[in-house]
């Protein structure tokens, strides 16, 4: 569709189709690399609490178990909170001193870890790599339906999870994230997205410069007046660019505000314990601000070239939005 976009531009021009190379963005770092440690209390802490009574010798028994060694994050960051919340049940009903101490520091310890479980959780996940491939082409044209709505509500659903953990609320459900991760699994909508921001944004630019060419040179209409060439390139505009370009990059906003934002917040929230590498790679697919980043560019390709059509056509008294 954009391809023959700009040929379709280049003949009503009487100019010839230039094509730049699409840019490839980058895939999100490897989970390795996204990943977090997390911190562990001390096995004899650990072998202490799982013997000690309360809830508390359940919670420590499973992180103890075989398949304990092996949680996933999502797992992981259940463990985390069960403990915590075991632990300060447990606390009151602690006569001794030493122990209560004992019991009070690792409570602290785990509060201070949760950022980084919460983080592990999130976009340590090995799904979210699916959600974000590159390898499944562009988002696609004239959707029946709303390809992200299932996936959008999953990000705010998601955000305000997290919200509620970083600002200490740990009361939370998370039976909802397992679904969640599931459709990160089968989807990849975040991915299609950024791979259509990148081509739509190039070949814009491809036909802003044919357009801006024909504005260096002749005019398109002497004295403001239509002609014939005039009459064939206003009906492109609307028959090509207005009823099928626009409605696709009003799809890219839609589903840009509705999945991709929602996801920025959601890095932006753990950006103390975000790794240097996913930050730089954030700032480049999943900013709407940053300046190197593939929707602040989108947004300067479609200004830059609804500006140039508006000068085109405006010099045969038919400016859009006029």
């Amino acid at each position: 569709m954009m391809d023959e976009y700009i040929e379709r531009v280049a003949r009503v021009l009487e100019s010839e189709a230039e094509f730049s190379t699409v840019p490839s963005p980058s895939q999100m770092p490897r989970r390795r690399d996204r990943v977090l440690p997390m911190p562990e209390l001390e096995m004899g802490m650990l072998d202490f609490l799982s013997l000690y009574g309360c809830e508390l010798q359940f919670v420590v028994g499973e992180k103890n178990s075989v398949m304990g060694r092996v949680m996933q994050p999502l797992n992981r960051l259940r463990y985390e909170l069960r403990f915590i919340e075991a632990a300060q049940e447990c606390l009151p009903e602690t006569d001794n001193e030493d122990l209560a101490a004992e019991l009070a520091d690792a409570i602290d310890s785990k509060k201070a870890s949760l950022p980084i479980a919460v983080w592990n959780a999130t976009w340590g996940a090995e799904e979210v790599e699916t959600l974000f491939t590159l390898a499944k082409g562009q988002y696609p044209v004239a959707a029946e339906e709303n390809p992200v709505s299932d996936l959008a509500l999953d990000a705010e659903q998601l955000n305000e999870a997290v919200s509620d953990l970083l600002a200490g609320r740990l009361s939370v459900d998370l039976d909802f994230a397992g679904g969640v991760q599931q459709r990160w699994q089968a989807e990849y909508r975040a991915g299609q997205l950024i791979n259509s921001a990148v081509l739509v944004a190039t070949r814009l630019n491809d036909a802003t410069s044919l357009i801006r060419a024909r504005l260096d040179e002749r005019p398109l209409c002497l004295n403001g007046q239509p002609n014939n060439q005039s009459d064939i390139v206003k009906s492109m505009f609307f028959s090509v660019y207005i009823e099928q370009i626009q409605p696709y990059l009003s799809d890219l906003q839609r589903a840009r505000v509705a999945l991709l934002e929602p996801l920025a917040r959601l890095a932006e929230i753990q950006k103390p314990v975000m790794p240097e590498s996913f930050s730089d790679w954030s700032r480049t697919h999943l900013s709407q601000s940053s300046e190197e980043g593939v929707w602040y560019q989108l947004d300067e390709a479609i200004a830059t070239h609804t500006q140039s059509w508006q000068q085109l056509l405006g010099q045969c008294g038919l400016r859009p939005g006029a």
